[in-house]
């Protein structure tokens, strides 16, 4: 990629997705990730002096199984060790022109610095979803930003890399109304029926919430064409179904995009309509996600480009990703559960199970596969709440508020707790978040408890064999939309207590 940021956006404008793409679907990214780290030793005064303390030397990391041996980075032995302009080249915030705030889900509140050579290869990934999924080089599309706006990094990352693609005569319109419900709704009644198509980008409850506040006002969302492009959170694949037919959208591959981000590096990955397709096969096929991924939920499935940003499987099934930003990452330890496969490797897992993707587009009607990798994730180990001994997810408690007898009430929030007694039994407790103008009722509550509990047992084998049958019924209780004690407004929702 080129450093000065003319020249890189040069040739983003001037060059093709195909062309963009080609070296990360012939390459594996060695060389390139090779290439950053040199420049990193040589002009990051951070990362020169972690490799000094390690007893590294740059010189001698030649191949895959030398980058290996480098020390892994995280936020405490790496980005909160050092002064922040120690982390960018030439130990100069300027270099930089923009800075982005993670959401501190996991502790205090980081600076991210970057400029605009750094948001391009993160403006690809936007690109391909657009172009790959939603077709729109060729069609009107209004995109709506629903992310936060402000310091933090989803909303005006998203819409910085919209307007460069929108500067490639793509023929893209872009609204920030932000993460405010009725002015999301306000600007798609006023716009939406002058495009083609209308995309939304933001996090999976939260566009959730929009297209059921819209069926509340009478918006027909199917005249308007819509997709979604969704971050942050994994999904189940009745949750995408669930979306689409409030949405009356038919195309099942090419709808919903999930891309995988972060706020220490922009987007990793995305989700393609042939991700898509594997998703959903293996959604009906437990034994077989079980066998490829290793457990029995289904994680996010994305492609990424090996030359943009290079992935590893360490330390007990995590990933560590290195990328070139306003802070130059090498072996960044992100605790995302999940794994990587090649594209070959994937296909023929795959066709151990008789599945071919490539056939799946071919009867959807949509384009060839990119031959890139796939890194499929399943978030953080600690959003998760341990009762005796089981790991119970969020995703699992996702599965049951997705059926149809729950979905039609609820928003599909929740808080899971493990609550303790001094004299009593631990229990698990979920606090589940009512939709707008619904009420709680014993009844209600009855219902969720057997569907949380059924939905437990059914895909959680540590909760049905660990946990006592006279433990295992859930306590649940209902709470109105956006109560502050479990659901305030305006903050990132956490799914779990402790």
């Amino acid at each position: 990629m080129a450093r000065d940021p003319r020249s890189a956006f040069d040739r983003f404008l001037n060059t093709g997705l195909d062309d963009l793409l080609a070296p990360g679907e012939t390459g594996d990214g060695l060389a390139e990730v090779l290439a950053l780290l040199r420049r990193a030793a040589d002009r990051v005064p951070a990362y020169g002096e972690m490799l000094k303390g390690a007893g590294i030397n740059p010189a001698d990391i030649h191949d895959a199984a030398d980058f290996a041996r480098l020390p892994l980075l995280n936020k405490e032995n790496y980005v909160r060790r050092f002064p922040l302009e120690a982390s960018v080249e030439g130990g100069d915030l300027a270099a930089c022109d923009f800075f982005a705030v993670s959401s501190g889900s996991t502790g205090e509140p980081t600076l991210w610095p970057r400029g605009l050579h750094h948001e391009l290869p993160v403006a690809v990934r936007f690109e391909q979803v657009l172009r790959d999924n939603f077709r729109a080089h060729e069609r009107r599309t209004l995109a709506v930003v629903c992310f936060a706006l402000g310091s933090w990094v989803g909303g005006m990352y998203t819409t910085s890399c919209l307007r460069w693609i929108a500067a490639k005569n793509y023929p893209l319109l872009i609204v920030t109304p932000g993460n405010k419900i009725d002015e999301i709704l306000r600007v798609v009644k006023r716009l939406a029926p002058d495009f083609e198509q209308t995309v939304l980008f933001g996090y999976p409850p939260f566009l959730k919430e929009v297209v059921d506040a819209g069926r509340s006002e009478k918006i027909a969302w199917g005249k308007f064409n819509v997709r979604l492009v969704t971050a942050g959170e994994v999904f189940s694949e009745t949750w995408r179904d669930l979306v689409l037919e409030r949405l009356e959208q038919d195309e099942g591959l090419n709808s919903i995009a999930s891309v995988y981000g972060t706020a220490d590096a922009g987007v990793l990955g995305n989700e393609t309509p042939f991700s898509v397709a594997i998703r959903r096969f293996l959604s009906e096929r437990p034994e077989a996600a079980k066998a490829m991924f290793g457990e029995e939920r289904l994680p996010t499935l994305c492609q990424y480009d090996p030359t943009s940003r290079y992935f590893e499987v360490v330390e007990g099934g995590t990933l560590a990703f290195s990328g070139d930003n306003g802070a130059p990452l090498i072996r960044y330890h992100i605790a995302d559960q999940g794994g990587i496969y090649s594209f070959e490797a994937m296909r023929a897992r795959l066709a151990e199970f008789q599945f071919d993707p490539e056939t799946a587009l071919m009867q959807a009607g949509l384009g060839r596969a990119r031959r890139l990798p796939f890194v499929y994730v399943f978030g953080r180990a600690n959003f998760t709440v341990s009762f005796f001994g089981a790991n119970i997810f969020p995703e699992t408690i996702s599965l049951a508020l997705e059926k149809p007898s729950l979905s039609r009430w609820t928003t599909g929030k929740f808080v899971m707790e493990v609550k303790e007694g001094l004299a009593e039994r631990p229990r698990f407790t979920v606090a589940i978040e009512l939709a707008d103008k619904e009420a709680a009722d014993p009844t209600r509550i009855e219902l969720a408890e057997r569907e949380i509990l059924d939905t437990l047992l059914a895909h959680n084998s540590e909760y049905a064999n660990y946990v006592s049958k006279e433990d295992q019924q859930p306590i649940v209780s209902l709470w109105s939309k956006g109560h502050p004690d479990y659901f305030p407004v305006g903050v990132k929702h956490r799914y779990s207590r402790r």
